[in-house]
């Protein structure tokens, strides 16, 4: 080996300065290895976007006290499901003060760079700003990254670069994204009161409250929106698949933003609000028939990378920290065997399996292709039908209740043919069969 090769070899390099890879050099650091996370942003979190909330539980994992330290901005007591019609809207909302919160809302520029920050206190060597061009590769195996500066060498190298992952493409571990597997997320930041924020939310100082947001403008189209209550700022956004915009005539995504901040159930909570930011990201939509290979030689994929999203749930960086904290471990006894073949890291694959990771995924691995082809009835007929139900049973027009439920049980089979509801029975009942039993 050269001097320079020498010079610059570590024992293992993290790609990607997210949950993910944090979690992945954080673990790997504390069992007294050396390990460098490349992060090609600013600061870690100065290029992430998301909603966004981070849950506790998995993040106490990684760091158990960060409750007192991590700039979080509020505890998580409310969720709220929001079905918007065109101008009216069903809203269901759940409502628990957890003294063991289940998830805080953050902003990852600043939760990012605070992580980061710990690590570095781990013994982690963070270098910013740099972009790994490509993978090295001798012997088909992975032993060291390519930046724009020079080549650094690894026993080990983990991927944690986000949903594109061309390194991970590069090596052949996965393959293209199709439209239909990933969503363009926008998303706009206003500055509101802290005591606006209350009001509107009907919340204390460290309350805070999440929305979910179905139809609207995205009736018919397989996309979701989103409200987070940050300290004073007020986070909306939604996501809807790449597919959707395959059609020229087809609303771009600010569009798609733009009306549903006009709809009357969400235009008075973001009122006089200043806007801060906008921003845009792609999300892992595959799900569980979509995860590509986890491992090869001398190389592991977490997170994102390894499209580790939970859409059903909203989580993302919840499984990105407990893939990280896995590809970690499974980096540190392939250290103390000093063998990095695929036999030895494919470990992390089968250690990922045991947890609610791939197991939740595989529970909804029916949910995305469903929801593909049933989308105009789940994402639009159904939606507005809620709405209809309640505009019907809420309504006082001096006519008999009987006749109004009747009328809407008919205008149901008057609407539906045969052969629709049939169908629609059916993809409800494979959806179920797949979460329950299978």
């Amino acid at each position: 080996m050269s001097d320079i090769r020498e010079e610059n070899k570590t024992e293992v390099i993290v790609v990607g300065g997210g949950p993910a890879g944090i979690a992945c050099a954080v673990t790997i650091a504390r069992a007294g290895h050396e390990v460098v996370l490349i992060e090609r942003g600013k600061f870690s979190g100065s290029k992430n976007v998301f909603g966004g909330a981070i849950y506790a539980q998995p993040t106490r994992e990684i760091f158990p006290d960060f409750e007192q330290s991590a700039p979080v901005e509020r505890k998580s007591i409310e969720h709220k499901y929001a079905i918007l019609g065109e101008d009216d809207a069903t809203v269901v909302s759940y409502r628990k003060k957890h003294d063991d919160a289940v998830s805080y809302s953050v902003i990852r520029g600043k939760f990012d760079r605070w992580m980061a920050e710990e690590a570095k206190k781990e013994g982690v060597i963070l270098v910013e700003e740099t972009v790994v061009r490509e993978l090295i590769v001798e012997n088909e195996a992975v032993v060291g990254v390519k930046t724009e500066l020079e080549d650094y060498y690894a026993d080990i190298v983990v991927l944690a670069d986000g949903v594109n992952s061309l390194l991970a493409r590069q090596i052949g571990l996965r393959n293209d994204i199709e439209p239909k597997d990933a969503a363009v997320s926008v998303k706009e930041v206003y500055k509101l009161s802290r005591e606006k924020i209350n009001d509107r939310f009907n919340l204390s100082d460290d309350e805070g409250c999440i929305y979910e947001i179905f139809g609207g403008p995205m009736l018919g189209k397989l996309g979701l929106g989103f409200m987070y209550t940050n300290k004073e700022t007020l986070t909306l956004g939604l996501g809807v698949t790449l597919d959707e915009f395959e059609d020229k005539g087809s609303k771009r995504p600010y569009e798609l933003l733009d009306k549903l901040k006009t709809h009357p159930a969400i235009a008075p909570l973001i009122k006089d609000g200043e806007l801060l930011e906008y921003s845009a990201h792609l999300i892992p939509e595959g799900g569980c028939k979509k995860i590509p290979e986890l491992c090869g030689a001398g190389v592991m994929v977490a997170g994102d990378a390894a499209m580790l999203v939970n859409n059903m749930h909203w989580e993302g960086t919840n499984l990105a920290m407990i893939s990280g904290k896995l590809a970690g471990e499974t980096a540190v006894v392939a250290l103390s065997k000093g063998d990095f073949s695929e036999n030895s890291l494919i470990r992390y694959r089968q250690e990922l399996e045991k947890t609610f990771v791939i197991k939740d995924l595989q529970t909804y691995r029916d949910l995305m292709e469903v929801i593909h082809i049933q989308k105009n009835s789940y994402l639009d007929y159904y939606l507005r039908k809620i709405n209809a139900f309640f505009e019907m049973f809420t309504s006082v027009n001096s006519t008999p209740k009987r006749e109004l439920y009747r009328r809407f049980i008919i205008s149901y089979f008057k609407e539906r043919k045969f052969i629709q509801i049939l169908k629609d029975f059916w993809y409800a009942v494979k959806l179920l069969w797949g979460i329950l039993i299978k």
